[in-house]
């Protein structure tokens, strides 16, 4: 004890002899995140069946150098619809007027809702997208021509887009899989909800109109995320 008085007097003289202000610690502000503020934050997108097409596909049905004219910007960056549509036929019927969005992927994919394929005649396996092996296939048929997949139609697994800074906000990753509640005279629990990652995405949950219309919600609803 003495020692350590001799050197805090030691300190002292070496600083002149005048007392050492400390100021006072400030309390730490911790800023709220939207999960303090409110627990209904995600986004809802609700998407109907439309068609991804490739170029070569889209040439085949358009015509070479065909220009798709754009209905809307899409709430993830890059993504829109265009105002062309094509017929989907299946083995037991057709859906007319299926929306395009762009723009062109390496491979043509037509995503689907339960009741389509039941209509199509056709069993499309609940896939996240891109995710196609395996899947089965259909026509579609534009103005300038037919394409005969081979594979491409799937039902859309619910899943939620985020950027790397919302799945460290949320406390996920890729690949996660999570709940979601919905709130509302109809609302419920989702289960087995994927999460996506990446730098481009912006945060929106996506369900297709069967889901959504169970559940009583729309593009101006929020969910809460369960993990």
């Amino acid at each position: 004890m003495e020692e350590l008085e001799d050197l805090f007097y030691r300190v002292i003289d070496h600083l002149g002899g005048q007392p050492v202000e400390v100021e006072e610690a400030k309390p730490l502000v911790i800023q709220p995140t939207r999960l303090d503020v409110e627990d209904f934050v995600i986004p809802l997108g609700v998407s109907n069946h439309h068609i991804h097409l490739s170029q070569a596909d889209a040439d085949t049905l358009f015509g070479t150098g065909y220009e798709f004219q754009k209905l809307k910007d899409l709430s993830q960056t890059g993504q829109f619809a265009v105002q062309e549509c094509v017929f989907v036929a299946g083995p037991k019927g057709i859906l007319e007027k299926v929306r395009i969005l762009g723009p062109v992927r390496s491979h043509s994919q037509v995503e689907l809702t339960v009741s389509d394929c039941f209509k199509l005649g056709i069993k499309a396996p609940l896939r996240l997208s891109g995710d196609l092996a395996g899947s089965p296939g259909c026509t579609l048929i534009g103005p300038k021509g037919s394409v005969q997949l081979t594979k491409g139609c799937i039902v859309a697994k619910r899943h939620i887009h985020m950027s790397p800074l919302d799945a460290r906000e949320f406390g996920v990753q890729d690949g996660q899989e999570v709940s979601l509640e919905c709130s509302g005279e109809r609302g419920g629990i989702l289960k087995n909800v994927t999460i996506r990652v990446h730098e481009s995405f912006n945060l929106e949950c996506h369900l297709d109109t069967e889901e959504a219309n169970a559940l009583g919600v729309s593009a101006k609803n929020k969910l809460k995320l369960i993990k």
